[in-house]
């Protein structure tokens, strides 16, 4: 999953980028409104994280030219100001949730688990197909009785594919979705983590769940 840290206090953007990649989340930092713009604009992401006193473009102004463009992109808003108005305007303009400063990075992360549930349609942080189940606030994977140990970048590729099962993910999407704009790895990653992935949790079972499309990525299905 790929996020977008936009705080203009550079200490705290840090710590919450640190805190994100840690957890295996993909996630890039920027300290400005228009700058936020520029890298929705370049990149798809799962979860924004706003605040809402930024220079160039407050945090309302980039949630207004968002949902203007029909981008539908979750926002948490951080703020320091404990004011009902304020809440209640960034809600009003489509924002998903608010946090208060200072808060608790385990609050902040179940927040983000809720508002991206929400957006893929589940109704819990557990994802099936078939005998498979993948627990995101856990961080665990489990097919039929057996537990599966994944490494963070392998829990978010079988996360992203849970979360989009059935739909065709090109490799494009994938590879911008698992990393960030400092990715300087080599042009297969993608097939690379894939191979891996099938390894521990689809080759020894059955039925099988991941699937190459020809020319196109790869799907996560039941037949």
């Amino acid at each position: 999953m790929r996020i977008l840290v936009c705080e203009d206090q550079k200490d705290l953007n840090k710590i919450i980028t640190k805190h994100l990649t840690a957890e295996g989340y993909s996630a890039d930092s920027c300290y400005d409104g228009q700058e936020a713009l520029d890298f929705m604009d370049m990149a798809d992401y799962d979860a924004v994280i706003l605040d809402v006193m930024m220079p160039k473009k407050d945090g309302f102004a980039v949630l207004r030219e968002m949902r203007s463009v029909k981008n539908a992109t979750p926002v948490l808003f951080l703020t320091a100001r404990d004011s009902i108005e304020d809440r209640v305007r960034g809600l009003d303009l489509g924002g998903n949730d608010y946090l208060i400063k200072p808060f608790s990075f385990d609050e902040l992360l179940a927040r983000i688990r809720a508002m991206t549930r929400k957006a893929a349609g589940n109704a819990s942080n557990i994802f099936t197909a078939a005998d498979l189940t993948l627990d995101v606030s856990s961080r665990s994977c489990r097919r039929g009785e057996k537990d599966i140990a994944l490494s963070a970048k392998e829990f978010s590729l079988l996360e992203y594919l849970m979360r989009n099962k059935g739909r065709v993910l090109t490799r494009d999407m994938i590879e911008n979705n698992l990393w960030n704009f400092d990715y300087e790895g080599g042009t297969n990653a993608v097939d690379v983590y894939i191979r891996y992935l099938r390894k521990k949790m689809d080759d020894d079972f059955e039925p099988k769940l991941i699937y190459t499309v020809r020319g196109s990525g790869y799907v996560l299905r039941e037949k």
